[in-house]
């Protein structure tokens, strides 16, 4: 059977892709024809094909009992024809997986959840593009033009400091060099996440010249070098350990706060953001399945299990919890630097030269 003619530009959806659906024999779609799907037969289309592959395997590194889990049993409701598997790593043994499986040509994996993995997986050509209605309801600069990853979740970075030892907290990164702050700052210069990210994101606010300017004066303040998660760095803080720690998740010290213990988020212009995002894995698989899980992380359901489990939502329809809602920058007057995963990557390795040159 000849394929239909489709006008270039025209997404295989709508008449053409039920004619397609309904003939006999039936008109296999390829992989990438079902992540692009658009049209109002869609959702039809992408169950019928999900009842058909019966399974799904989701990598994340989010944490399997806080949030992991709640969102595959949700998913899993309306769901219930798909055997759902899920494998909880941390970005590097993620990227490290997919990898392995990409150079055996076997891929178990459908989808990614999880934050700035996409770069290396993409120039290792581990990822596909795809596209899903859901994206719409995004701020438009949360949104990858390449079609790589949808955000899911945000995570604004600050810094947190124990209510006790630091009664007159700093409002600014200039209060940050008083010299009252000596010896009193901690962070983690071993991840992405901790001291590069905090350079990182003074150099796409300030500019390099600016940004190496501050950094060398920050270096007399003999910043304490932590070797382990934000989480636990921020646990230091209040325990007493130290006064106070740079580039942390603030939804950290907020909940914490919330459960009476003494620490507060401590936000400052410029806040960097991130976010994390569901990626489609090539030559998965299960296509149909991948794209239902897609839809539903970035849409209203999966953004609610997220919100109710404490986590920071993207889509402007399931606003953050009241409770989490002072650390959002919008919200609350603070500027915003969205660095994304490819400027994260990109701004690396200017970051690091700072760090070696006066840290280290």
């Amino acid at each position: 059977m000849s394929q239909p003619k489709v006008r270039r530009g025209v997404t295989l959806g709508g008449l053409v892709m039920t004619a397609m659906i309904a003939a006999a024999p039936a008109v296999a779609l390829t992989n990438d024809e079902i992540a692009h799907l658009k049209g109002p037969d869609r959702q039809a289309i992408l169950e019928k094909g999900a009842r058909e592959e019966g399974a799904l395997t989701i990598y994340s590194s989010l944490i399997v009992d806080q949030v992991l889990r709640p969102l595959v049993d949700a998913f899993a409701k309306t769901h219930d024809y798909l055997k759902i598997d899920y494998w909880r790593g941390e970005a590097r043994p993620i990227i490290q997986k997919v990898l392995a499986e990409l150079k055996s040509g076997n891929p178990l994996g459908d989808v990614i959840e999880t934050t700035s993995i996409d770069p290396p997986l993409i120039e290792a050509g581990a990822l596909a593009t795809f596209y899903t209605p859901e994206i719409e309801a995004l701020p438009a600069e949360y949104r990858d033009p390449k079609g790589y990853i949808a955000p899911t979740r945000c995570n604004y970075y600050g810094a947190a400091y124990n209510t006790k030892l630091v009664p007159q907290p700093p409002k600014t990164y200039e209060d940050l060099l008083d010299p009252k702050w000596q010896g009193k700052l901690a962070w983690n210069d071993n991840t992405d996440s901790g001291a590069p990210l905090f350079i990182s994101n003074l150099i796409q606010a300030w500019g390099e010249d600016k940004a190496a300017g501050y950094v060398k004066k920050l270096a007399k303040q003999k910043p304490i070098s932590f070797d382990g998660s934000a989480r636990a760095l921020v646990n230091r803080v209040i325990e007493g350990e130290y006064p106070m720690s740079l580039n942390i998740q603030l939804q950290h010290p907020l909940i914490s706060q919330h459960q009476g213990a003494p620490v507060a988020p401590l936000p400052m212009d410029p806040v960097a953001i991130m976010c994390s995002g569901m990626m489609l894995i090539k030559n998965t698989k299960h296509p149909y399945a991948a794209m239902q899980f897609i839809d539903f992380m970035v849409g209203k359901d999966g953004q609610e299990v997220l919100r109710d489990h404490e986590y920071l939502t993207v889509n402007p329809k399931v606003p953050p919890l009241k409770e989490l809602q002072p650390i959002v920058p919008h919200m609350n007057g603070y500027k915003e630097t969205f660095i994304r995963s490819e400027t994260m990557y990109k701004l690396n390795a200017k970051s690091e030269a700072l760090l070696s040159e006066y840290f280290q």
